[in-house]
C-alpha cells in the first residue's frame, strides 16, 4: 500500500504544497520503499517549509548519514586495509588482485581494531595485537604452499575475531 499512499500524498501536495508534515511522511515512505534520494528531497522540503520540524530534521540527518555511509562503502569496495602500491609479499598481492579477498581483509582489519579497542586492559590489547601479527605472519608464510587456502584462512580469522557473540 506504500505506492497508493505516496499517490495520495502527491495529490494532497498538489492541492496544498505547503504541508511540511506531508512531505515528511512521504519521505518516510520513500525511505521504506528504498528510494533514498526522493526521501532526502522530501525531508529537505519539509525542513524548508518548516525549519523547526523536529521529525523532518531528524529524518534528514539520518538519511544523509546513511547515504554518506553507503558512499563510503562503495568507495572502499574491493580495496584492502593496506596500500596495494606498497604490497611486496605474494599474499598481499593476491589480496590486492581479488576484490573479495580485499573486502575480507578490510573486514578483518576493522574487526581487529574494534576488538582491541574493547580490550579490558593494555595487556589484553597487546595480546590481541600479537595474535593479529601472528595471523599475518602465518598467512604470508603459508600462501602459495600446496593445500593452503587464503580465503578460508581469512574467513576463519574473521570468525575468530567476531567470536560467538557475533557482534
Amino acid at each position: 500500500m506504500i505506492d497508493r499512499t505516496i499517490g495520495d500524498y502527491d495529490t494532497m501536495l498538489r492541492l496544498d504544497p505547503a504541508q511540511a508534515d506531508i512531505f515528511n511522511m512521504r519521505g518516510e515512505l520513500w525511505r521504506r520503499k528504498g528510494d533514498r534520494p526522493k526521501a532526502l528531497a522530501d525531508f529537505g522540503m519539509a525542513i524548508k517549509l518548516n525549519p523547526e520540524h523536529t521529525s523532518a530534521r531528524r529524518n534528514y540527518k539520518s538519511m544523509a548519514q546513511e547515504l554518506e555511509r553507503i558512499g563510503a562503502q562503495i568507495a572502499l569496495a574491493g580495496k584492502p586495509s593496506f596500500n596495494c602500491k606498497t604490497a611486496r609479499l605474494a599474499a598481499e598481492k593476491a589480496i590486492c588482485a581479488n576484490p573479495e579477498l580485499a573486502d575480507l581483509d578490510r573486514e578483518i582489519h576493522a574487526m581487529n581494531i574494534r576488538v582491541i579497542g574493547e580490550a579490558r586492559n593494555p595487556a589484553e590489547a597487546r595480546e590481541l595485537r600479537r595474535e593479529q601479527n601472528a595471523f599475518i605472519a602465518r598467512r604470508d608464510a603459508g600462501f602459495g604452499r600446496p593445500g593452503y587456502d587464503l580465503r578460508k584462512a581469512m574467513k576463519e580469522r574473521l570468525q575468530k575475531l567476531v567470536g560467538v557473540d557475533g557482534y
